[in-house]
């Protein structure tokens, strides 16, 4: 009797559990920060402010510091014998410090065009931050994945494709095929019509 009482506790036990986990199952959505991004109006202008940067501020920053270096290194040849000690180790260091930088430019230039390249995208994703916590929220997701890490072998619900969703609550153009999918998956799109109700038979 005893055993009995014990396996129907562990059975009990394991089927609240079980509905337990079922209830607790963590809703899963996945998002692509560069496909969301791409769909921004304008955003190719970016690539055009870069390459003025470039030209306009990164080029004539390049031609300061190689004057610069070749003064103070001319100076330095000429004077350093009668410079104070203290005054030619200054000197020194800002020689090395320049010729550094020009030595290894091509790296220089590429952080500052990274970082005037992130500065410029900030406010777009600023605005796609404030949407993904917005879809999140709505609707209800504990899990949000980057769309890289999915298995290739995978295909999961496009409606939990947040970047879909982000992009609808942004109004950005999506391409057309992209919409056909998402309606035919059962979702909805802004400004789209309803499905038509049937007609009412007549009676009698």
């Amino acid at each position: 009797m005893k055993k009995f009482l014990l396996v129907c506790a562990v059975f009990a036990a394991g089927f609240l559990f079980s509905n337990s986990a079922k209830a607790q199952a963590p809703k899963i959505g996945y998002f692509d920060e560069q496909s969301a991004l791409v769909l921004f109006p304008g955003i190719n202008k970016i690539d055009t402010l870069i390459n003025s940067y470039r030209l306009d501020s990164l080029q004539e920053e390049y031609k300061w510091t190689l004057t610069d270096f070749q003064r103070r290194d001319s100076i330095f040849k000429k004077d350093s014998a009668t410079m104070p000690a203290k005054a030619r180790e200054m000197a020194t260091r800002e020689i090395m410090q320049l010729r550094y930088k020009l030595v290894n430019w091509q790296q220089y230039q590429q952080q500052m065009e990274e970082a005037k390249y992130e500065q410029l995208l900030a406010p777009y994703k600023q605005k796609i931050f404030e949407a993904v916590q917005a879809v999140v929220a709505e609707q209800k997701y504990t899990i949000l994945l980057k769309a890289e890490t999915i298995s290739p072998y995978m295909q999961p619900p496009l409606l939990d494709n947040v970047t879909i969703r982000v992009a609808m609550k942004l109004k950005l153009p999506l391409p057309k095929e992209v919409e056909d999918a998402w309606k035919a998956a059962g979702g909805t799109v802004a400004g789209s019509a309803a499905p038509a109700k049937p007609a009412a038979k007549p009676k009698g």
